[in-house]
């Protein structure tokens, strides 16, 4: 069923994993981030910006690309690559995530103990799930076969199975009648995609079950029963890093690990360490691009200020008479141009070049990190560019 694709493992130890992901738009080097473009943008960064700072994959959100333009209007404009002019690797994911972070918050809002939602999401049953659209308000249900259909109609190269991603509030019992429908779901999204494979795609199942190892565990097995391309762990990951970590561990228990495993919306520094050291392949994360929007830069642990961030703030007061690029070792067109002080007066100033200029040192940051990491596998010296890192 997948001709066109391949996974192969090129080095493994202890756990730690480098391989290969051919796609028909290229290959993607793991361990890879991938870069988030929800409405068929990366937010204020081009597509050459994205090839030159080294990018290999990004991805687009279904949910939000079928409330507008369409997938069909997409389709007819020859897909989301030609219509955004991206000729990398690209994924969609189902659209299911929306049912948790529209009800009820974000990944992040999970971590950090915080509980959000709104009224977007109207109901969920074994059909599917019923939102009102964020672009126009109107009622859209989006099922398994709904949710095939439309990422076929966007061109994707790796598509996502239609799940619900359970809250970390939800008890047990619920927890387990959740996974259970997805599980239905999925196989739902299987059936819809084998109808139409023409060959251009391949399809992640997704790990669902809370933080209940024992659900977690039967979830792996289902996924991995089941001819899939590769895995996804979604769902919630606990309610702070060090339950987090936990979870995906035993997410990884019954996993086919002869596939490519990726772990959705996570991509803290110090969490893509702890996920490679688990056997994760691929990462993505809204979060380099939209600090970036805030004035947030990524830098290493040494070109940090005191509070403990990944990120420094470039609108605080002490960059106002700072001459020095965002990081002196930094190869992005940022860092050989601005300094942190030009950059400080942009965003007082309100000026757009700023959030851009940002935006590609902190993808070029993720994709030298991902570098890095995949070089000193093999060299064993993983765990002191660790320190360098976090």
């Amino acid at each position: 069923m997948y001709d066109n694709f391949k996974f192969s493992i090129t080095f493994l130890r202890n756990g730690y994993r480098r391989g290969i992901i051919a796609t028909p738009h290229g290959i993607i080097e793991t361990p890879a981030f991938i870069f988030c473009g929800t409405k068929a943008s990366v937010k204020g960064i081009s597509p050459w910006q994205l090839a030159e700072t080294g990018t290999s994959i990004i991805l687009s959100n279904t949910y939000h690309l079928f409330a507008h333009p369409g997938s069909e209007h997409i389709k007819n404009r020859g897909g989301l690559h030609k219509f955004m002019g991206w000729n990398g690797p690209m994924l969609t994911d189902s659209g299911g995530f929306q049912i948790f972070s529209l009800g009820h918050g974000s990944v992040a809002d999970e971590i950090k103990g915080r509980r959000c939602g709104s009224s977007t999401l109207l109901s969920i049953d074994e059909d599917g799930a019923v939102f009102k659209s964020y672009w126009d308000g109107g009622k859209q249900l989006l099922t398994p076969e709904k949710s095939m259909q439309a990422q076929r109609d966007l061109g994707a190269d790796l598509v996502v199975a239609f799940d619900e991603c359970t809250p970390f509030h939800s008890d047990k019992k619920y927890t387990e009648q959740s996974m259970e429908r997805s599980h239905r779901w999925e196989k739902r999204s299987l059936e819809e995609f084998a109808r139409c494979d023409d060959g251009t795609q391949a399809i992640y199942g997704i790990v669902q079950g809370g933080v209940h190892a024992d659900l977690r565990k039967r979830s792996a097995e289902f996924v991995s029963e089941h001819p899939f391309f590769a895995t996804a762990i979604g769902g919630t990951l606990g309610s702070n890093k060090t339950q987090m970590m936990e979870v995906v561990e035993m997410a990884m228990n019954g996993l086919d690990k002869s596939r490519p495993i990726h772990l959705l919306g996570i991509g803290g520094i110090c969490d893509i360490f702890q996920g490679i050291a688990l056997g994760i392949d691929t990462f993505d994360c809204v979060h380099p691009t939209r600090i970036a929007r805030h004035g947030g830069a990524l830098v290493k642990a040494k070109y940090r200020d005191s509070s403990q961030r990944e990120h420094i703030n470039l609108k605080r007061s002490q960059y106002k008479n700072d001459d020095s690029p965002l990081e002196p070792d930094c190869d992005c067109p940022s860092c050989k141009i601005f300094s942190r002080a030009y950059l400080h007066y942009l965003l007082k100033a309100n000026e757009l070049l700023a959030l851009q200029a940002i935006a590609v040192h902190n993808i070029r940051f993720m994709n030298r990190l991902m570098e890095h990491i995949r070089s000193s596998m093999e060299n064993g010296t993983l765990n002191e560019i660790k320190e360098i890192w976090c």
